[in-house]
């Protein structure tokens, strides 16, 4: 099947997408242009279509035992408590850093970036309004931090690129840690560049919030620890623990060691109708994926890297942040990417583990970009007007590129 079919498919649903129609939708008619265009027969493009579904559907079913734990700590307030106690303990005169790690940690742990930011934002307007912080240094703090735990978390992204590459989970996110402590202070200058510049937040954008009914830290912190922990198991002592168990473990500990079972049902209602969004989505770039990696679309792109005498190595990031900005999406960029272009990766010598990290950390550049619901979800937790939020875009990209080019670095110093 030619490039073009896959491109031009591809670009349908970019299209499509940037005008508000159903992601997944958009993506699976966008798969059928593609096939068709790409000089293959309906019955086939259907049947590729499928196979790249299936090829996702390891990771899908992992995301939706996911979201017990992304659920508890949400509801059951454990992630309001994590993030304040973060920030209290560092202080206001470290308000950048302390708004920053809570991001990072919340989405370390489990929480997607998008909540993440949802949930430190409160705190974050009380804070920038005391000390005179702009809105568009305050969000780059929270955007940043999530990036930078979202390389090393049991997320959607980290889970579909490990499967998709046949990497062990706990590896992909070990190996980001060093790229995820940059993408942290390179965050933090970044943000305090930004502290002058742009709106200052007004009296009425803060919320009065409530500590009576937080769960203790200690409770907050048990289920996430639990699961991080069992996930260790097996670079630790070879003992294998499959996410699809250790996510939903850590969140049951959890909510009993806070004591707050009663919030059980309606966590687990929340975490599935989170990760449900996600499980769809994922079918939609299956069947994108299954067209492109069936198209001849993975020789262009080797052909044009030749050419610039780029190493091949560099397809992992560089697939990550393409299909990222495709979708804005850093799940979506990540499935697509390294289901397509996994076997040309380690054809390449790279090893499952590096090629999913690389592509994952690549999938952070252009997530954030205005047909995502990233972009308008983080503006409107922030109370950030859109002018504002357009030009935090190239800080954003700045952010992303740097975790990247870390991972990079970091697989060529000790990969």
């Amino acid at each position: 099947m030619t490039a073009f079919g896959a491109v031009l498919g591809l670009i349908i649903a970019i299209i499509l997408i940037m005008r508000k129609a159903n992601p997944a939708y958009s993506l699976i008619l966008g798969a059928i242009i593609g096939g068709l265009a790409g000089g293959v027969s309906l019955p086939e493009t259907v049947n590729l279509m499928i196979s790249g579904v299936k090829d996702v559907t390891p990771a899908i079913v992992r995301i939706l035992t996911a979201g017990i734990l992304a659920g508890i700590l949400i509801k059951t307030e454990a992630a309001t408590k994590i993030a304040e106690t973060i920030i209290d303990t560092l202080g206001e005169k470290r308000a950048i850093f302390a708004l920053a790690l809570s991001a990072l940690i919340l989405t370390a742990i489990g929480v997607f970036i998008d909540v993440a930011v949802i949930t430190v934002s409160p705190i974050a307007l009380a804070i920038a309004k005391r000390l005179k912080i702009s809105k568009m240094a305050m969000l780059c703090a929270m955007i940043g931090g999530g990036k930078s735990g979202n390389i090393i978390s049991p997320n959607p992204n980290t889970i579909a690129a490990a499967e998709n590459f046949g990497a062990p989970l706990p590896s992909v996110m070990w190996v980001n840690i060093i790229p995820a402590i940059v993408g942290l202070f390179a965050t933090i200058l970044i943000a305090k560049f930004l502290v002058e510049k742009g709106e200052k937040v007004l009296e009425n954008e803060i919320e009065q919030g409530s500590e009576e009914n937080l769960p203790s830290f200690f409770g907050s912190i048990i289920g996430p620890i639990i699961t991080i922990s069992l996930l260790a198991l097996r670079p630790i002592a070879g003992i294998n623990i499959d996410p699809l168990i250790a996510l939903p473990v850590g969140g049951l500990v959890g909510i009993v060691a806070m004591g707050k079972t009663s919030k059980l049902k309606e966590s687990m209602e929340y975490g599935l109708q989170k990760m449900s969004g996600v499980a769809i989505l994922l079918i939609g770039t299956g069947t994108v994926a299954g067209i492109i990696k069936n198209s001849t679309l993975k020789d262009v792109i080797l052909s044009v890297l030749g050419k610039a005498n780029i190493s091949e190595q560099l397809i992992a990031p560089i697939a990550g942040a393409l299909m990222s900005g495709a979708t804005a999406s850093t799940t979506a960029g990540a499935t697509i990417a390294s289901a397509t272009f996994s076997g040309v990766i380690l054809a390449a010598g790279v090893s499952a583990v590096w090629g999913a990290a690389m592509v994952n950390s690549g999938a952070t550049v252009l997530d954030h970009l205005p047909h995502g619901s990233f972009f308008h979800s983080t503006g409107g937790a922030s109370n950030t007007k859109l002018e504002e939020r357009l030009k935090l875009i190239p800080y954003e990209c700045a952010i992303g590129f740097i975790l990247a080019l870390s991972t990079f670095v970091t697989y060529l110093v000790i990969g």
